[in-house]
């Protein structure tokens, strides 16, 4: 047999097999299992419908494999004539398109105009009706029943006692309450209870399984219109991954389920089935994860997602951070941030990245020590106040004041000098190194400097942006990716999307400063740094004539 001839195309930076005709279908079974994208999927938790996929499900383990993707694929070549409808992926079927006899037998009763719809189907299903059985009438009113099943176990255990008493085994005691009806009596009501209610299950039994058979007879057309629709739209998720890559973004792959909104919208979000597994999974995407709980207050209805951010700033993000969450039927939730996996989103943030930790790390530390102070200060002032009489506080005011050490402040203020004037020195040295560069120099040094502070940070990210991986994400939900599912910069861009204002001039706030006036007061601000500086270096020794301290 002559090997068959597949096509190819560039999907998402990777060569993947084109499933475009309905020869291809035919020949899914001849396809290298090392050529498909996925090799297995959940059932459950996707945006096809997970009737569909059960129904591929061949071993009911909530996976759909390779094997059972095939085998649906024979199924439907094998009940249609021309299985290139699958790819119109529609509820409705041309009767002249049924091979199946059986099948299309049931559908001339449902079409109309040539065509039979799921639609009709579900109608038809829903207006099936049965010649029942008749439910034997009830011995005894329904009061009268219950109350004999609640005391039943208590009455059967008093007449075995009292044969036992009979017999001389035992003996109830006068204080046990006493059936209001005799031994027979009780097991002539229970008789005629245990009849009616098997005769009734019986009853109920045969006209449900009556009701599943006449039902049943639709069975196989509602199989073959559902498989109809969703089949194509699963080989476009599962062998190739199509929907995802779609450029012009107009269709959703089946593990996307929703919107994120936050100043964006994030597109790309996926439902969380397993978070112990996106903890140690989800890192290796090389993406800007945020988890989020999601819950709708109306329904009640709740769920956890993951959503990747691909352009954009993030120094408004952080756990805790309130969103809004619509899933693809369009019900909003609020949503929650609740953890955050970090990874560059551009180039840009990346540059801005040393500086905003540096002074996260200066605000920390201040913070820290601001704090650290005020608790010693706080403490010794308490500590004192409790352990010094208040006759004593003025004597002990007095000898502080008098053990004041002139030599150790002239010392400190000494040293404070020094390193003034070494801090001056630095800083003519740097100044008149910089004014002996031409313009061009300057501007070569200048741009030096931030590629030593950012280049590598900017290096990292641009790595890190060309491996982002959608692979990984779906790995923690249970899917077998074969290949990669790289997010490219341009892409990154579809997925999440900006928003853009027109540009609207300010307008001017009654009682501000005038232009003027700001400009004055800033140049005012720079030349008393100046002179300040100026008076501290003169002071430290520092001529300016011949720029060098003496």
């Amino acid at each position: 047999m002559a090997k068959y001839n597949w096509s190819f195309a560039n999907v998402g930076g990777v060569t993947r097999v084109r499933i475009q005709s309905a020869e291809d279908i035919r020949h899914l079974g001849e396809l290298d299992k090392k050529m498909w994208t996925v090799l297995s999927c959940p059932v459950n938790g996707l945006e096809i419908s997970s009737e569909s996929l059960s129904l591929m499900d061949q071993d009911g383990d909530g996976k759909l494999r390779i094997k059972e993707v095939i085998a649906t694929a024979d199924y439907l070549c094998s009940a249609l004539k021309n299985p290139q409808s699958l790819f119109e992926k529609s509820d409705t079927l041309a009767l002249d398109n049924i091979a199946d006899e059986g099948i299309h037998s049931v559908a001339e009763k449902l079409a109309e105009d040539g065509k039979v719809s799921l639609a009709a189907v579900e109608a038809a299903i829903a207006a099936v009706s049965i010649e029942e059985q008749p439910v034997p009438a009830a011995p005894l009113e329904a009061d009268v029943m219950a109350a004999y099943k609640a005391k039943q176990a208590e009455y059967a255990a008093y007449f075995e006692q009292e044969k036992l008493q009979k017999l001389g085994l035992a003996v109830i005691p006068e204080d046990t309450p006493k059936p209001g009806m005799t031994e027979k009596k009780f097991l002539e009501m229970g008789k005629q209870i245990a009849d009616y209610e098997a005769a009734k299950t019986a009853a109920e039994t045969a006209n449900s399984e009556a009701l599943e058979a006449a039902k049943s007879v639709y069975a196989p057309l509602r199989k073959l219109l559902l498989l109809h629709r969703d089949f194509y739209r699963l080989l476009r998720n599962f062998v190739t991954l199509e929907d995802f890559y779609d450029n012009d973004q107009t269709t959703i792959a089946s593990f996307e389920t929703g919107t994120l909104i936050d100043q964006r919208a994030c597109h790309l979000c996926v439902r969380v089935a397993d978070l112990p597994k996106h903890d140690s999974q989800a890192p290796l995407s090389g993406m800007y994860l945020l988890y989020c709980n999601c819950v709708n207050q109306k329904t009640g209805k709740s769920m956890q997602i993951v959503a990747a951010m691909t352009q954009g700033e993030i120094k408004n993000l952080s756990v805790g951070k309130n969103a809004i969450f619509y899933d693809n039927d369009g019900l909003d939730y609020d949503a929650s941030v609740f953890k955050i996996i970090e990874n560059p989103i551009s180039i840009m943030q990346a540059f801005w990245t040393p500086y905003r930790k540096l002074s996260k790390w200066i605000e920390d530390k201040i913070n820290k020590s601001a704090s650290e102070k005020d608790a010693e200060v706080m403490g010794d002032m308490t500590s004192k106040a409790e352990n010094v009489k208040v006759e004593e506080i003025g004597k002990v005011a007095d000898a502080k004041a008098q053990t004041f050490d002139i030599a150790k402040f002239a010392g400190i203020f000494a040293a404070i000098g020094m390193a003034l004037g070494m801090i001056g020195t630095m800083l003519v040295s740097v100044a008149a190194g910089w004014v002996a560069l031409t313009w061009w120099q300057q501007i070569l040094v200048f741009c030096g400097i931030l590629l030593i502070i950012s280049g590598p940070s900017m290096v990292m990210a641009w790595l890190k942006l060309r491996r982002r991986n959608l692979a990984p994400v779906l790995n923690a939900n249970g899917w077998a990716v074969n290949a990669d599912a790289m997010i490219s910069v341009p892409f990154g861009r579809k997925l999440t999307e900006q928003v853009s204002f027109p540009f609207v001039k300010a307008p001017k706030i009654k009682g501000g400063l005038a232009a003027w006036k700001k400009w004055l007061i800033a140049i005012c601000i720079i030349l008393v740094i100046v002179g300040i500086t100026c008076v501290v270096l003169h002071l430290c020794g520092f001529c300016f004539s011949c720029l060098h301290f003496h």
